[in-house]
């Protein structure tokens, strides 16, 4: 990606080395993220204390690298989110952001709303990484919402089939530039997460593998392995497929409870040996109206297979904290 923005009259900048560790001003605030916006919740992000948070987003940086003086710039690095364990989510994951600040000059000699350039120019910009990514592949634009953009962006590509979401992008709040003293200007930006564009490459069916430590993964792929366009890049070869062991736990839903908790929980009981937390059936009692939720947990290894005994023993801890914890009656 690097390589091909940095071949743009913009001149971007690259930055990858900040830490993780930012305040909710720099992560909420400074993109203008509602006060009552999901993503604010403990359920959705990981606070260390009530001021400090993982960065859900390299979008935290943003507002700051404006304050410096900084113009066109992409921002890489790790951010972490409490979410829904399947192949494609997990906890940690990397993400690109990148911003161009237009000064009205700009779109003034070219007889334009400054706007309406940073939209023609951010299309353009993305469309060219697309094809640089996937090759000639159809594509299309939807409209979306994002706090800290207006207009914004999704933009798909007709890929294997199907409908692909690459990236989310607008042109920036003038609310941001104003407080990062750019009144007055405008500007662009994107991001996008970089296990997801590999996932999609490499053929790479499961997130959990970029944190595996196992050999005949880690030597499929080597820096510099991919190929403008997609062509001529090594895709993943299956190593072995262990087999999955399901378990099942019901339960009655209390007031507190949510989806993304009862992941957390059994992540932090069974690590990457968890592949899928999904929800199965759901009624309510109609004498009672109390209502049960069933969800299934899906073990599976990705470099060994699971014995029926290691399992049993970490379902049993899932369901004694579900009870402790999350003061759920299991059913």
């Amino acid at each position: 990606i690097f390589d091909y923005l940095k071949k743009k009259p913009q001149d971007f900048e690259m930055f990858e080395d900040f830490k993780p560790i930012v305040t909710t001003t720099m992560n909420f605030d400074e993109v203008l993220v509602p006060k009552d916006h999901v993503s604010r919740s403990p359920n959705d992000t990981y606070y260390i204390d009530d001021d400090t948070v993982l960065r859900c987003h390299t979008s935290a940086h943003q507002a700051g690298m404006l304050r410096e003086g900084h113009r066109n710039f992409l921002v890489t690095g790790d951010v972490y989110r409490r979410d829904t364990i399947d192949a494609t989510h997990y906890p940690v994951f990397h993400q690109m952001e990148g911003v161009r600040v237009f000064d009205p000059e700009e779109w003034e000699a070219a007889g334009k709303d400054g706007t309406e350039m940073a939209a023609e120019e951010l299309k353009a910009v993305l469309e060219g990484l697309a094809q640089h990514l996937f090759g000639e592949v159809e594509m299309r634009w939807v409209d979306a919402y994002f706090p800290f953009t207006e207009p914004s962006f999704e933009l798909e590509i007709f890929f294997k089939g199907e409908w692909l979401e690459v990236l989310g992008c607008g042109v920036m709040e003038q609310a941001i530039l104003k407080d990062a003293g750019c009144e007055g200007k405008r500007a662009w930006a994107f991001g996008l997460g970089l296990e997801r564009l590999a996932m999609v490459l490499f053929d790479i069916p499961d997130i959990r593998l970029f944190w595996s430590e196992d050999e005949r993964f880690n030597k499929q792929f080597q820096a510099g392995c991919f190929r403008a366009g997609g062509v001529g890049g090594p895709k993943f070869k299956t190593f072995s497929k262990y087999p999955p062991c399901l378990k099942d736990v019901s339960f009655w839903v209390n007031e507190e409870f949510t989806e993304n908790n009862l992941c957390e929980l059994v992540r932090n009981v069974a690590g990457d040996l968890v592949e899928s937390v999904i929800l199965i059936d759901d009624f309510t009692n109609k004498k009672t109206n109390k209502q049960s939720n069933c969800y299934r947990v899906t073990y599976r290894s990705m470099e060994r297979s699971l014995t029926t005994e290691e399992i049993n023993v970490l379902q049993e801890t899932v369901r004694e904290k579900m009870v402790n914890e999350m003061k759920l009656e299991l059913r």
